[in-house]
């Protein structure tokens, strides 16, 4: 008889399940070797989940937040690098829809990070560039993911380049400046289901990026999942204007991650780094942005506190951030 009693966190499963002894049941049950056992990793997860050092805020800015699970695969991505930075991570789910008809949410206001997730269709779009268009111009650490790049570039192209009305022919196939369309191994082809760019991939790392360090090696291999592409096209322009390439696909085919070198930590991947990290190995994406995550609340309770004697919020929405219905942010 295996007792299998509730446990503050999934995490904490295989220490409950060693100390009935189910390890070495199923070893003997399936006719393998023993070994001495040795979860001290596994000690490590639980004490930092149940005593961590800190706690910092990420919101979630996406179109699927009415059901959270639908991100399951990043909140716990998120959950590692908070482990591997000894700090309880706090999700808070933004639902983009709501940004394009109400003014900047507190939880987005008060977020230590933002990050904006994978995706498909144009629904919660606008709301999602509004979110990076605040990442951006207030220095908070930001994350875009596959949806969240693309959206990233659209940000930047409309905002900084002055490109106006520029998008993704996902959402406006008559776009004037289409900076994102389909791959174009799948122009013609207008049937969905396994027509997209799936697997892992190969990508090179610009040295001195915030990636590159990151990660720690030059050539990574990342899982994908997506039937839209940065258009190259427009990348003399956006860099000109001071997007950074930091990720390309060896044979130059593709655009693989952004970046904006003169903000704290503001970075877009087109792949999908959640779906290789571990509670025992956080992916290096994770860790790090959790790390800057950290690092912005630290600056800004150091900025509060020079500021005692003020009223002012922490966070202000700069003015000249564009509110819904032309209203003053």
């Amino acid at each position: 008889v295996i007792t299998a009693r509730d446990v503050s966190t999934i995490y904490e499963c295989p220490l409950a399940f060693a100390r009935e002894g189910l390890d070495q049941i199923v070893l003997d049950y399936l006719s393998l070797p023993h070994s001495e056992r040795d979860l001290g990793k596994w000690d490590q997860i639980v004490n930092r989940w149940k005593n961590p050092a800190g706690e910092v805020t990420i919101a979630i800015v996406g179109k699927y937040v009415a059901l959270g699970d639908s991100y399951k695969s990043l909140n716990e991505a998120l959950h590692h690098g908070g482990i591997a930075n000894n700090v309880k991570v706090r999700l808070e789910y933004v639902d983009s829809e709501d940004l394009e008809t109400t003014g900047y949410p507190e939880p987005l206001s008060q977020a230590d990070a933002i990050l904006v997730p994978g995706g498909f269709g144009r629904r919660g779009i606008e709301g999602m560039l509004r979110a990076i268009r605040y990442a951006r111009e207030t220095k908070v650490p930001f994350f875009g993911i596959c949806l969240g790049m693309q959206c990233a570039v659209i940000e930047f192209a409309r905002n900084v380049c002055g490109l106006t009305n520029a998008n993704s022919t996902e959402f406006d196939s008559n776009a004037p400046h289409k900076v994102i369309y389909k791959l174009r191994d799948l122009i013609g082809v207008e049937a969905l289901g396994g027509t997209m760019r799936l697997g892992k991939y190969p990508c090179e790392l610009a040295d001195g990026s915030a990636a590159r360090r990151a990660y720690g090696e030059s050539l990574i291999h990342e899982r994908h999942r997506h039937r839209y592409e940065v258009n190259q096209e427009y990348l003399p322009v956006l860099r000109e204007a001071g997007l950074a390439v930091t990720g390309i696909s060896p044979d130059r085919k593709f655009v693989e991650m952004v970046e904006l070198p003169d903000h704290p930590w503001f970075l877009g991947c087109q792949f999908h780094p959640e779906f290789k990290s571990k509670p025992t190995a956080a992916h290096p994406l994770f860790k790090d942005f959790v790390r800057a995550a950290r690092a912005h609340q630290a600056a800004r309770k150091e900025g509060v506190a020079q500021k005692a004697a003020s009223l002012e919020p922490q966070v202000q929405v700069p003015a000249h951030l564009p509110a819904p219905n032309g209203q003053t942010a």
